[in-house]
Protein backbone atom coordinates (compact mmCIF):
# COMPACT_ATOMS: atom_id res chain seq x y z
CA UNK A 1 0.00 0.00 0.00
CA UNK A 2 1.46 3.14 -0.88
CA UNK A 3 0.53 6.21 1.95
CA UNK A 4 -0.68 9.63 0.98
CA UNK A 5 -1.28 12.55 3.02
CA UNK A 6 -3.55 15.81 1.90
CA UNK A 7 -3.04 18.84 3.74
CA UNK A 8 -5.55 21.21 2.95
CA UNK A 9 -7.49 23.39 5.13
CA UNK A 10 -10.48 24.01 2.50
CA UNK A 11 -12.82 21.22 3.59
CA UNK A 12 -14.22 20.74 0.00
CA UNK A 13 -11.37 21.04 -2.07
CA UNK A 14 -9.86 18.04 0.60
CA UNK A 15 -12.21 15.93 0.13
CA UNK A 16 -12.50 16.29 -3.57
CA UNK A 17 -8.39 15.40 -3.81
CA UNK A 18 -9.25 12.29 -1.28
CA UNK A 19 -12.24 10.98 -3.22
CA UNK A 20 -9.68 11.21 -6.71
CA UNK A 21 -6.73 9.58 -4.91
CA UNK A 22 -8.91 7.10 -3.48
CA UNK A 23 -10.96 6.00 -6.53
CA UNK A 24 -7.37 5.80 -8.65
CA UNK A 25 -5.87 3.01 -7.14
CA UNK A 26 -6.70 0.51 -4.28
CA UNK A 27 -3.37 0.74 -3.23
CA UNK A 28 -3.82 3.99 -2.60
CA UNK A 29 -4.59 4.55 1.20
CA UNK A 30 -5.11 8.28 1.97
CA UNK A 31 -5.10 10.46 5.01
CA UNK A 32 -6.18 14.18 5.77
CA UNK A 33 -5.21 17.14 7.54
CA UNK A 34 -7.14 20.15 7.89
CA UNK A 35 -4.04 22.78 8.26
CA UNK A 36 -0.43 22.35 8.74
CA UNK A 37 0.14 21.50 12.24
CA UNK A 38 -1.63 18.41 12.00
CA UNK A 39 -0.27 17.56 8.63
CA UNK A 40 3.61 18.13 10.16
CA UNK A 41 2.59 15.57 13.14
CA UNK A 42 1.33 13.07 10.88
CA UNK A 43 4.40 13.19 8.89
CA UNK A 44 6.34 12.60 12.38
CA UNK A 45 4.62 9.60 12.98
CA UNK A 46 3.74 7.94 9.96
CA UNK A 47 6.10 6.90 6.83
CA UNK A 48 4.35 8.43 3.49
CA UNK A 49 5.00 7.83 0.23
CA UNK A 50 3.55 11.15 -0.74
CA UNK A 51 1.95 14.66 0.44
CA UNK A 52 0.02 17.07 -1.24
CA UNK A 53 -0.16 20.37 0.61
CA UNK A 54 -1.59 23.63 0.04
CA UNK A 55 0.26 26.40 0.44
CA UNK A 56 -1.95 29.10 2.25
CA UNK A 57 -3.03 27.40 5.52
CA UNK A 58 -4.09 29.20 9.13
CA UNK A 59 -1.68 28.17 11.69
CA UNK A 60 1.12 27.06 9.60
CA UNK A 61 1.73 27.42 5.45
CA UNK A 62 2.43 25.02 3.35
CA UNK A 63 6.09 26.69 2.93
CA UNK A 64 6.97 25.87 6.58
CA UNK A 65 5.03 22.61 6.54
CA UNK A 66 7.41 21.85 3.54
CA UNK A 67 10.29 23.05 5.46
CA UNK A 68 9.84 21.19 8.52
CA UNK A 69 9.18 18.11 6.84
CA UNK A 70 12.12 17.83 4.67
CA UNK A 71 14.64 17.64 8.19
CA UNK A 72 12.58 14.99 9.46
CA UNK A 73 11.28 12.95 6.25
CA UNK A 74 13.94 14.35 3.26
CA UNK A 75 12.52 11.40 1.11
CA UNK A 76 8.57 12.51 1.26
CA UNK A 77 8.20 13.87 -1.98
CA UNK A 78 5.42 17.21 -1.50
CA UNK A 79 3.11 18.00 -4.41
CA UNK A 80 1.84 21.83 -3.51
CA UNK A 81 -1.40 22.90 -4.13
CA UNK A 82 -1.27 26.19 -4.68
CA UNK A 83 -4.01 29.40 -6.06
CA UNK A 84 -4.01 32.00 -8.77
CA UNK A 85 -2.18 34.29 -6.33
CA UNK A 86 0.23 31.71 -4.74
CA UNK A 87 2.17 30.62 -8.62
CA UNK A 88 5.50 32.68 -7.56
CA UNK A 89 5.25 30.72 -4.18
CA UNK A 90 5.06 27.78 -5.85
CA UNK A 91 7.75 28.22 -7.82
CA UNK A 92 9.80 28.96 -4.90
CA UNK A 93 8.68 25.68 -2.93
CA UNK A 94 10.33 23.98 -6.19
CA UNK A 95 13.93 25.33 -4.93
CA UNK A 96 13.17 24.58 -1.65
CA UNK A 97 12.74 20.68 -2.55
CA UNK A 98 9.16 20.17 -3.39
CA UNK A 99 8.25 18.09 -6.37
CA UNK A 100 5.72 19.79 -8.14
CA UNK A 101 2.62 21.88 -7.58
CA UNK A 102 -0.42 21.79 -8.97
CA UNK A 103 -3.01 25.34 -9.65
CA UNK A 104 -6.49 25.02 -7.76
CA UNK A 105 -9.42 23.92 -8.88
CA UNK A 106 -7.09 21.05 -9.81
CA UNK A 107 -7.32 19.64 -13.07
CA UNK A 108 -8.03 15.74 -13.04
CA UNK A 109 -5.51 14.41 -15.37
CA UNK A 110 -2.65 16.78 -14.36
CA UNK A 111 -3.39 15.98 -10.74
CA UNK A 112 -3.32 11.94 -11.46
CA UNK A 113 -0.03 12.60 -13.56
CA UNK A 114 1.73 14.50 -10.96
CA UNK A 115 0.90 11.97 -8.27
CA UNK A 116 2.08 8.65 -10.29
CA UNK A 117 5.46 10.30 -11.11
CA UNK A 118 5.95 11.29 -7.77
CA UNK A 119 5.35 7.97 -6.59
CA UNK A 120 7.57 6.89 -8.99
CA UNK A 121 10.35 8.81 -7.90
CA UNK A 122 9.83 8.42 -4.01
CA UNK A 123 9.95 4.12 -5.26
CA UNK A 124 13.01 4.77 -7.00
CA UNK A 125 14.73 6.75 -4.25
CA UNK A 126 13.80 3.19 -2.02
CA UNK A 127 15.34 0.91 -4.41
CA UNK A 128 18.37 2.99 -4.82
CA UNK A 129 19.03 3.05 -0.65
CA UNK A 130 18.73 -0.67 -0.75
CA UNK A 131 20.90 -1.12 -3.43
CA UNK A 132 23.41 0.97 -1.94
CA UNK A 133 23.01 -1.23 1.33
CA UNK A 134 23.71 -4.25 -1.10
CA UNK A 135 26.81 -2.44 -2.59
CA UNK A 136 28.17 -1.34 0.71
CA UNK A 137 27.59 -5.55 2.11
CA UNK A 138 29.23 -6.30 -1.24
CA UNK A 139 32.34 -4.04 0.15
CA UNK A 140 32.61 -5.32 3.54
CA UNK A 141 35.96 -5.04 5.02
CA UNK A 142 37.10 -8.14 7.10
CA UNK A 143 39.96 -8.57 9.42
CA UNK A 144 40.38 -8.14 12.90
CA UNK A 145 44.18 -7.62 12.41
CA UNK A 146 46.31 -4.10 13.62
CA UNK A 147 46.36 -2.89 10.22
CA UNK A 148 43.30 -2.80 9.36
CA UNK A 149 41.97 -1.75 12.61
CA UNK A 150 44.18 0.92 12.01
CA UNK A 151 42.65 1.56 8.09
CA UNK A 152 38.93 1.25 9.42
CA UNK A 153 39.71 4.18 12.27
CA UNK A 154 41.59 5.81 9.65
CA UNK A 155 38.41 5.65 7.36
CA UNK A 156 36.26 7.24 9.59
CA UNK A 157 38.15 10.07 10.85
CA UNK A 158 38.88 10.61 7.13
CA UNK A 159 35.87 10.29 5.16
CA UNK A 160 33.36 12.54 6.76
CA UNK A 161 35.85 15.16 5.23
CA UNK A 162 36.56 16.29 1.73
CA UNK A 163 40.85 15.55 2.26
CA UNK A 164 41.85 14.28 -1.31
CA UNK A 165 42.82 10.69 -0.47
CA UNK A 166 46.21 8.22 -1.97
CA UNK A 167 45.52 4.74 -1.49
CA UNK A 168 48.86 2.56 -2.36
CA UNK A 169 48.98 -0.93 -2.13
CA UNK A 170 50.00 -4.11 -4.35
CA UNK A 171 47.90 -5.63 -6.45
CA UNK A 172 44.78 -7.28 -5.03
CA UNK A 173 45.13 -6.18 -1.32
CA UNK A 174 41.40 -4.45 -1.32
CA UNK A 175 42.95 -0.27 -2.40
CA UNK A 176 39.08 -0.13 -4.40
CA UNK A 177 37.56 -1.42 -1.07
CA UNK A 178 39.29 1.45 0.68
CA UNK A 179 37.97 3.45 -2.07
CA UNK A 180 34.28 2.51 -1.70
CA UNK A 181 33.89 2.75 2.44
CA UNK A 182 35.35 6.25 2.33
CA UNK A 183 32.70 6.84 -0.29
CA UNK A 184 30.16 5.64 1.64
CA UNK A 185 30.92 7.29 4.96
CA UNK A 186 31.14 10.25 3.27
CA UNK A 187 28.53 13.31 3.21
CA UNK A 188 28.80 12.49 -0.47
CA UNK A 189 27.23 9.29 0.10
CA UNK A 190 24.04 10.13 -1.94
CA UNK A 191 26.40 11.38 -4.93
CA UNK A 192 27.58 8.87 -7.80
CA UNK A 193 30.84 7.19 -7.25
CA UNK A 194 32.78 7.53 -10.28
CA UNK A 195 35.45 4.74 -10.75
CA UNK A 196 38.32 5.31 -13.30
CA UNK A 197 40.88 2.48 -13.89
CA UNK A 198 44.10 4.91 -15.55
CA UNK A 199 45.97 1.59 -16.73
CA UNK A 200 42.94 0.21 -18.93
CA UNK A 201 42.15 3.51 -20.69
CA UNK A 202 45.02 3.86 -23.98
CA UNK A 203 46.85 7.27 -23.23
CA UNK A 204 45.24 8.33 -26.37
CA UNK A 205 42.07 8.11 -24.63
CA UNK A 206 42.69 9.34 -20.78
CA UNK A 207 41.85 12.91 -21.21
CA UNK A 208 38.65 12.54 -23.25
CA UNK A 209 37.40 9.89 -20.74
CA UNK A 210 38.08 11.82 -17.45
CA UNK A 211 37.49 15.07 -19.12
CA UNK A 212 35.24 14.72 -22.34
CA UNK A 213 35.14 16.56 -25.65
CA UNK A 214 33.49 18.72 -28.33
CA UNK A 215 32.19 17.24 -31.04
CA UNK A 216 35.00 17.57 -33.87
CA UNK A 217 37.21 17.45 -31.11
CA UNK A 218 39.00 14.38 -32.45
CA UNK A 219 37.68 12.23 -35.89
CA UNK A 220 35.28 9.89 -34.06
CA UNK A 221 33.67 13.00 -32.02
CA UNK A 222 30.78 12.85 -33.12
CA UNK A 223 28.64 14.57 -31.05
CA UNK A 224 29.67 16.69 -27.51
CA UNK A 225 30.02 14.19 -24.42
CA UNK A 226 30.80 14.97 -20.64
CA UNK A 227 33.50 12.92 -19.01
CA UNK A 228 34.01 11.21 -15.76
CA UNK A 229 34.61 14.48 -14.02
CA UNK A 230 31.17 15.61 -14.85
CA UNK A 231 29.58 12.96 -14.12
CA UNK A 232 31.07 11.94 -10.70
CA UNK A 233 30.31 15.98 -9.47
CA UNK A 234 28.49 16.06 -6.22
CA UNK A 235 29.99 13.05 -5.38
CA UNK A 236 33.41 11.13 -5.47
CA UNK A 237 35.73 10.17 -8.51
CA UNK A 238 38.29 7.29 -7.64
CA UNK A 239 41.36 7.12 -10.18
CA UNK A 240 42.65 3.72 -9.55
CA UNK A 241 46.32 3.25 -10.95
CA UNK A 242 46.81 6.99 -11.14
CA UNK A 243 50.95 6.28 -11.70
CA UNK A 244 49.92 5.13 -15.37
CA UNK A 245 48.28 8.43 -16.05
CA UNK A 246 50.27 10.11 -19.04
CA UNK A 247 51.77 13.54 -17.98
CA UNK A 248 49.36 15.73 -20.28
CA UNK A 249 46.34 14.08 -18.45
CA UNK A 250 48.14 14.25 -15.17
CA UNK A 251 48.31 18.44 -15.76
CA UNK A 252 44.55 18.63 -16.42
CA UNK A 253 43.77 16.49 -13.27
CA UNK A 254 46.00 18.73 -11.65
CA UNK A 255 44.14 21.43 -12.30
CA UNK A 256 40.97 20.02 -11.55
CA UNK A 257 42.23 20.01 -7.98
CA UNK A 258 43.36 23.85 -7.89
CA UNK A 259 40.74 25.39 -9.33
CA UNK A 260 37.60 23.14 -9.52
CA UNK A 261 37.26 23.69 -13.11
CA UNK A 262 37.78 21.15 -16.38
CA UNK A 263 37.47 21.81 -20.06
CA UNK A 264 37.02 19.19 -22.92
CA UNK A 265 39.08 18.51 -25.25
CA UNK A 266 38.50 20.50 -28.48
CA UNK A 267 37.36 23.60 -26.02
CA UNK A 268 38.65 26.35 -23.66
CA UNK A 269 35.64 26.61 -21.69
CA UNK A 270 35.88 26.21 -18.39
CA UNK A 271 33.35 23.79 -16.32
CA UNK A 272 32.62 23.95 -12.07
CA UNK A 273 32.54 20.36 -10.87
CA UNK A 274 32.72 19.92 -7.48
CA UNK A 275 34.02 16.25 -6.60
CA UNK A 276 35.94 14.18 -4.43
CA UNK A 277 39.18 12.97 -5.64
CA UNK A 278 40.70 9.33 -4.45
CA UNK A 279 43.36 8.01 -6.23
CA UNK A 280 44.94 4.62 -5.89
CA UNK A 281 48.50 3.11 -7.07
CA UNK A 282 50.41 -0.02 -6.63
CA UNK A 283 53.42 1.86 -7.94
CA UNK A 284 56.30 4.46 -6.49
CA UNK A 285 54.90 7.39 -7.36
CA UNK A 286 58.50 8.98 -5.81
CA UNK A 287 60.30 6.80 -7.62
CA UNK A 288 58.32 7.69 -10.46
CA UNK A 289 58.81 11.22 -9.73
CA UNK A 290 62.57 11.06 -10.22
CA UNK A 291 62.25 9.05 -13.20
CA UNK A 292 60.16 12.06 -14.42
CA UNK A 293 56.87 9.73 -14.77
CA UNK A 294 54.86 11.76 -12.26
CA UNK A 295 54.25 15.17 -11.74
CA UNK A 296 55.67 16.29 -7.79
CA UNK A 297 53.14 19.04 -7.78
CA UNK A 298 50.49 16.34 -8.54
CA UNK A 299 51.37 13.90 -5.93
CA UNK A 300 51.59 16.44 -3.22
CA UNK A 301 47.80 17.57 -4.22
CA UNK A 302 46.79 14.21 -4.03
CA UNK A 303 48.80 12.67 -0.88
CA UNK A 304 46.53 15.01 1.44
CA UNK A 305 46.04 11.53 2.96
CA UNK A 306 47.83 8.52 3.01
CA UNK A 307 46.22 5.28 3.27
CA UNK A 308 48.85 2.38 2.72
CA UNK A 309 46.60 -1.07 2.28
CA UNK A 310 48.80 -4.14 3.44
CA UNK A 311 49.85 -7.34 1.94
CA UNK A 312 47.84 -10.78 3.04
CA UNK A 313 51.18 -11.91 3.82
CA UNK A 314 51.48 -9.07 6.57
CA UNK A 315 47.81 -10.01 8.38
CA UNK A 316 47.63 -13.60 7.84
CA UNK A 317 45.89 -13.77 11.35
CA UNK A 318 42.70 -12.23 9.27
CA UNK A 319 42.79 -15.21 6.65
CA UNK A 320 40.43 -17.49 8.54
CA UNK A 321 37.86 -14.98 8.14
CA UNK A 322 38.68 -13.92 5.03
CA UNK A 323 38.21 -17.72 3.83
CA UNK A 324 34.42 -18.22 6.04
CA UNK A 325 33.64 -14.97 4.26
CA UNK A 326 34.42 -15.76 0.61
CA UNK A 327 32.99 -19.42 1.10
CA UNK A 328 29.57 -17.95 2.26
CA UNK A 329 29.43 -16.09 -0.29
CA UNK A 330 30.77 -18.25 -2.96
CA UNK A 331 28.17 -21.10 -1.78
CA UNK A 332 25.56 -18.26 -2.32
CA UNK A 333 26.40 -17.77 -5.43
CA UNK A 334 27.05 -21.09 -7.03
CA UNK A 335 24.28 -22.44 -5.57
CA UNK A 336 26.05 -24.84 -3.23
CA UNK A 337 25.86 -25.55 0.56
CA UNK A 338 28.43 -23.46 2.70
CA UNK A 339 31.49 -25.85 3.09
CA UNK A 340 34.16 -25.72 6.42
CA UNK A 341 37.39 -26.14 6.74
CA UNK A 342 39.39 -27.96 8.67
CA UNK A 343 42.17 -26.37 11.02
CA UNK A 344 44.64 -28.04 9.30
CA UNK A 345 43.74 -26.70 6.02
CA UNK A 346 43.08 -23.17 7.20
CA UNK A 347 46.98 -23.56 8.47
CA UNK A 348 48.07 -25.09 5.96
CA UNK A 349 46.44 -21.52 3.80
CA UNK A 350 47.62 -19.44 6.61
CA UNK A 351 51.14 -20.70 5.21
CA UNK A 352 51.10 -20.19 2.12
CA UNK A 353 52.78 -17.01 0.19
CA UNK A 354 50.05 -14.45 -1.00
CA UNK A 355 51.62 -13.04 -4.10
CA UNK A 356 47.95 -12.37 -5.65
CA UNK A 357 47.02 -11.10 -1.92
CA UNK A 358 43.31 -11.22 -1.49
CA UNK A 359 42.37 -11.61 -4.77
CA UNK A 360 44.15 -14.81 -5.13
CA UNK A 361 42.69 -16.18 -1.81
CA UNK A 362 39.26 -15.71 -3.16
CA UNK A 363 40.39 -17.58 -6.50
CA UNK A 364 41.57 -20.59 -4.19
CA UNK A 365 38.40 -20.50 -1.85
CA UNK A 366 36.27 -20.75 -4.62
CA UNK A 367 38.24 -23.59 -6.82
CA UNK A 368 38.10 -25.48 -2.78
CA UNK A 369 34.35 -25.13 -2.88
CA UNK A 370 33.66 -26.29 -6.18
CA UNK A 371 36.12 -29.47 -6.00
CA UNK A 372 36.53 -30.08 -2.32
CA UNK A 373 34.95 -32.86 -0.19
CA UNK A 374 32.06 -31.43 1.88
CA UNK A 375 34.35 -30.34 4.46
CA UNK A 376 38.01 -29.11 3.08
CA UNK A 377 41.00 -31.05 4.62
CA UNK A 378 44.37 -30.43 4.47
CA UNK A 379 44.46 -33.12 2.07
CA UNK A 380 41.88 -30.84 -0.94
CA UNK A 381 44.10 -28.10 -0.08
CA UNK A 382 47.28 -29.91 -1.68
CA UNK A 383 45.03 -31.39 -4.29
CA UNK A 384 43.21 -28.29 -5.05
CA UNK A 385 45.23 -25.39 -4.04
CA UNK A 386 49.20 -26.62 -3.60
CA UNK A 387 51.46 -23.58 -4.20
Amino acid sequence: MSKILVIEDEAAIRRVLVKILSEESETYEVDEAEDGSQGLEMIKKTDYDLALCDIKMPKMDGVEVLQNAKKIRPEIPFIMISGHGDLDTAVNTMRLGAFDYISKPPDLNRLLTTVRNAHDKKELVTENKILKKKVSKGYEMIGQSKEIIGIKDMIDKVAPTDARVLITGSNGTGKELVAHWLHEKSDRSDGPFIEVNCAAIPSYLIESDLFGHVKGAFTSAVRDRAGKFEAANKGTIFLDEIGDMSLSAQAKVLRALQESKISRVGTDKDIKVDVRVIAATNKDLQREIADGKFREDLYHRLAVILINVPSLNDRREDIPLLIDHFASIIASEQGLVTKKFTKKALDLLKSYDWTGNIRELRNVVERLIILGSNEITEEDVNLFASK
